[in-house]
């Protein structure tokens, strides 16, 4: 089905405005990488102090070519764009990319013309790219709309093509996705599109991810993203992506302080708090990367390697010493190298002379190459049900001799039975790599990177999207009255709950003493006492609860207490009275909340609860709603996930009703949207299997 950027991606026709003679200038170099590309379509030259540049005919305005044009690539001082866009709409060009700076990304005057350039896309319909874009390559098309030198054709050279399977990126840094493109075509990777967003005044990411994803020669997408603004379309960009089962790689920069104070200048980016992207990353089984070559590495066992059905990985060596780290290295990343079966084993070892080991890792010795004892251990690993992937560890820099004969290796590696990675811990030869993409093999030169690749792979084979979250789990209510003031207390927050259909347990605001006796003959003992008011969020630390009272001369005394301890601390408090409650069961301390993130909206937390949440910060996020599935899964990546399972003999706690909770939560607060910045309910006590969960203290904190 065609796409309404396709004619961005592949135009039949290109106007490159500011065309200049001067090949070390950005100009001349963008002109340049368009023929050296052999670009097959028009191409229409605009620099009225020009009659013809390098052959090609100059004209004084688009106005003047008198043709249709697909594509306009700006690159002339800022204020005199969007003149040059005008010009463009005026005549029908369907897409344009500003390469051009000096717009949002220095503020004032500058911010207003990025701001006019948006508005004239919306009033045209023409899409836009950049301004300050470093363009984009498409490869199948030949269409090098950019100034990278990464682009460049050595006439002499012939490229260097491992896979069939091709990568696509999208970058908010023209350099680091030229970058990323660059390293992976050193590889061998094939490429659909590399393409820079710059400061995204139209064209952002979001629809720049969605072109990858449907798109039928990107079969995996790399990001490296700054901060979203077209959130809606990134969102459903990514949940595309994972029902297509189409592999994604990010790196989100802008992480620490100083790196978001960058990216606010560098793209004008709002970079948002990191922890929501990775919520959302996680959402839609994004592989997240921080390392450059480690990204590329991913996408290159991605692109040429089918997913692992499991983790047992053999190591296949030629070295001892280079195979005792291999294994090392996978086994650090948490997968399996079992010794191999005896039956394995003995057939592996006829191959091998007798110093060689057969057990995993498996040292076939040098000799073992020489006679075939490689590529035939190979073979038998990739046949073998008791193994999911093959990691293979050599020496490939010879410019003269192979350990492999293409003819075997060849149809082996197409039969994509499981992944088989080769890692050479010399320098691989150029020979090498060329011999070996010819069998569709990728050399990888990092031993890291490539157990982290098998690792990812892995994770990436059980990723499964959840399903759409049940909103009927919560009746649609008006809780605005609920919301009156900025921070709710413990009581006014449950209230609110309650209203929203979530289970509460009996509880009494006592406002006087007198109500007490009506209170403890309502509740019984033994009950806890907690002062309430929405000045105060943490109430033990001021004195303000009593626990496990069971008398009613205790009950009195600590409601004086309470009460006077509280106005001695905090005399300005706004008080409203003492909290009667039951105590709750014994149950593992859970935290489960929401917050409202500026870039993505409502978020739901999971963590660890009590005082143990800010100790230690075992804390996971997905956007809000979150289905009950989604909420187990969440519950499962927690440090403390064992202690939920039953751990050391403690019974296994109630994890469907603890789910349903996280997932009620997640509803509310995706209802409540941007009137709420918090829910705290912490902690939350998940007792055991069958007996449910008690919310035993809450705090709603309204949007300011």
């Amino acid at each position: 089905m065609p796409h309404p950027l396709d004619s961005f991606f592949a135009p039949q026709s290109i106007a490159l405005i500011g065309a200049s003679r001067d090949h070390e200038k950005i100009p001349g170099r963008l002109l340049s990488m368009l023929r050296k590309n052999e670009y097959p379509g028009k191409l229409y030259l605009i620099n009225p102090s020009y009659a013809e540049i390098d052959g090609l005919a100059c004209y004084k305005g688009v106005a003047d070519v008198g043709m249709p044009i697909d594509l306009a690539v700006i690159v002339i001082p800022a204020r005199a764009v969007l003149a040059a866009l005008e010009q463009c709409a005026a005549v029908g060009v369907k897409n344009a990319v500003i390469i051009s700076s000096g717009f949002a990304e220095e503020g004032g005057e500058s911010a207003a013309m990025q701001d006019a350039i948006a508005a004239l896309a919306k009033r045209t319909g023409m899409r836009i790219s950049g301004p300050n874009a470093e363009g984009f390559y498409s490869q199948v098309q030949r269409v090098a709309a950019t100034f990278s030198p990464a682009v460049d054709v050595k006439p002499d050279v012939a490229p260097l093509v491992a896979t069939t399977r091709r990568i696509g990126i999208v970058a908010q840094s023209g350099g680091i996705g030229f970058a990323i493109y660059n390293r992976a075509k050193a590889l061998g990777v094939a490429l659909s599109y590399v393409v820079s967003a710059g400061n995204e005044s139209d064209l952002g990411a979001g629809e720049l991810f969605d072109y990858m994803v449907q798109d039928a020669s990107t079969d995996v997408i790399l990001l490296f993203i700054e901060g979203i603004r077209d959130v809606e379309k990134f969102l459903a960009a990514a949940r595309r992506a994972a029902e297509l089962k189409k592999p994604v790689i990010v790196t989100k920069v802008g992480r620490s302080h100083a790196g978001f104070r960058a990216a606010a200048s560098h793209t004008a980016s709002m970079a948002g708090w990191s922890g929501a992207y990775d919520a959302v990353f996680a959402k839609f089984g994004f592989i997240v990367s921080n390392d450059l070559d480690e990204a590329v590495t991913i996408a290159a066992v991605l692109a040429s390697n089918p997913l692992p059905k499991g983790d047992r990985v053999a190591v296949l060596t030629v070295s001892g010493g280079a195979g005792i780290w291999g294994a090392d290295s996978v086994s650090a990343q948490g997968l399996q190298v079992p010794e191999l079966p005896p039956p394995i084993q003995a057939e592996i070892m006829t191959l091998l002379p007798s110093y060689g080991t057969a057990k995993n890792p498996i040292d076939v010795t040098a000799q073992g190459v020489t006679t075939g004892g490689l590529q035939r251990s190979v073979d038998l690993l990739t046949a073998s049900d008791e193994v999911d992937a093959v990691l293979v560890v050599l020496s490939l820099s010879s410019d003269v001799r192979m350990p492999f004969k293409e003819a075997e290796l060849k149809p082996l590696i197409a039969a994509q039975n499981k992944p088989v990675l080769f890692y050479s811990y010399t320098l691989p030869s150029d020979f090498a790599r060329r011999t070996l993409a010819a069998c569709h093999v990728i050399v990888l030169s990092g031993l890291t990177h490539a157990a982290v690749a098998l690792r990812r792979l892995l994770d990436y084979s059980r990723f499964r999207l959840a399903p759409e979250p049940d909103m009927t789990l919560l009746p649609a209510r008006d809780l605005s009255a609920h919301l009156k003031g900025r921070m709710l207390s413990e009581a006014d927050s449950k209230a609110l709950l309650q209203e929203a259909g979530i289970a509460i347990p009996d509880e009494v605001l006592v406002t006087e003493r007198e109500a007490l006796d009506a209170a403890i003959a309502k509740v019984g003992f033994p009950l806890v006492m907690k002062i309430q008011s929405p000045d105060i969020a943490h109430k033990s630390d001021i004195g303000g609860v009593r626990l496990g009272i069971t008398t009613k001369g205790e009950a009195f005394s600590a409601y004086r207490d309470i009460l006077e301890r509280v106005k001695t601390l905090l005399p300005d408090a706004k008080i409203q009275g003492v909290e009667v409650s039951p105590m709750a069961k014994k149950g593992i301390e859970i935290l489960v909340g929401s917050l409202h993130d500026e870039t993505f909206g409502p978020l739901v937390s999971v963590g660890l609860g009590g005082v143990a949440t800010e100790l230690f910060r075992d804390v996971t996020y997905r956007p809000a709603p979150v289905s009950t599935a989604e909420a187990e899964t969440m519950l499962g990546q927690l440090k403390a996930a064992q202690l939920l399972r039953g751990f050391r003999g403690a019974p296994k706690a109630d994890i469907p009703a603890l789910s349903k909770l996280i997932s009620e939560v997640s509803v509310l607060a995706a209802r409540l949207g941007d009137q709420v910045a918090d829910i705290e309910l912490n902690p939350v006590l998940a007792h055991p299997e069958g007996q449910g969960v008690t919310i035993v203290d809450a705090l709603v904190v309204r949007k300011s």
